[in-house]
């Protein structure tokens, strides 16, 4: 079973996504910074994350960073999910090595299409 790692200060935002990753068949583990999400991906790499911008200790960007720079770190397929909107937000995101973008508030159709667009369902 593929895995997903949830990363969202948010716990019911981490709630609502894992309802709808596990729907979609996935395997869940949760992440409320980008800190903690490093430590998980270097305990056991997902095969896709849902990543938050704004966190406290360290930000979704600083930890695709950080992320994409592990030796590993290039085979996890990374969605953003943030209510930042902006398409400077959305550019810089993409070049820092994310795979795809949802803007909040999201549902199970569009991460399903998501998930889809970027060959992990």
């Amino acid at each position: 079973m593929k895995a997903c790692l949830i990363v969202d200060d948010s716990r019911v935002v981490r709630s609502v996504a894992r309802g709808i990753v596990r729907e979609l068949g996935f395997e869940t583990a949760e992440a409320a910074d980008g800190a903690a999400a490093l430590a998980a991906c270097e305990a056991c790499m997902p095969d896709v994350v849902l990543l938050d911008w704004n966190m406290p200790v360290m930000n979704g960007l600083e930890f695709l960073y950080a992320l994409r720079n592990r030796p590993d770190g290039a085979r996890p397929k990374v969605v953003f999910c943030t209510s930042e909107n902006g398409l400077p937000h959305i550019e810089q995101a993409l070049a820092a090595g994310a795979d795809e973008y949802i803007m909040k508030p999201f549902d199970k159709d569009i991460v399903e299409t998501k998930f889809s667009m970027i060959g992990v369902l």
